[in-house]
């Protein structure tokens, strides 16, 4: 995959986007290798009860910043057992290449900024769910069938899937 040329200052910003479970993150981590490519996932942001809110979060205090040369910094939210909690502290120097990886990284609000949008889905719905429960734990089960109805009303009104430039 080749991204178009940057559009947040100096850096090309990559969303990979799409529901839970269909793999995003081996996806990132497979580009990030490709492309030499930093890597922010909204799970740093993102809580059961706040799956897409926190947003101002990351524009204010890591691309604001990227977009000027600067570097930026954010609260990481550690998942300890299932639960979020506030983490470390993390810096972000502005890289050649960042990659936002996770469900809501390629909203419309970012879009004016991304150099690509790619969007990875699972079709099957059930399939997605088994997949999250073996990476997040049988515990996590009725709060990622929550999640999964979150997503079936967010992406069809952010429109997220139609204006991706690669399908996965």
């Amino acid at each position: 995959m080749r991204p178009g040329p940057p559009r947040l200052g100096a850096v090309t910003l990559v969303a990979i986007d799409g529901p839970s479970g269909s793999g995003k993150s081996t996806l990132a981590d497979e580009l990030a290798g490709e492309l030499g490519a930093e890597i922010i996932r909204t799970d740093d942001f993102a809580t059961w009860d706040d799956p897409v809110a926190w947003w101002p979060r990351l524009r204010d205090g890591v691309l604001h910043p990227l977009a000027a040369g600067r570097p930026g910094s954010y609260t990481r939210t550690e998942w300890t057992d299932g639960t979020p909690g506030p983490g470390a502290m993390i810096t972000v120097n502005p890289p050649k290449v960042l990659l936002l990886e996770g469900v809501s990284a390629g909203r419309r609000s970012v879009r004016p900024l991304l150099s690509a949008l790619v969007w990875r889905e699972v079709a099957d719905p059930g399939e997605r769910l088994e997949r999250a429960v073996a990476r997040d734990g049988e515990s996590s089960r009725t709060r990622l069938m929550a999640w999964q109805r979150f997503e079936n009303g967010w992406f069809p009104v952010d429109g997220t899937k139609a204006a991706a430039d690669h399908r996965v």
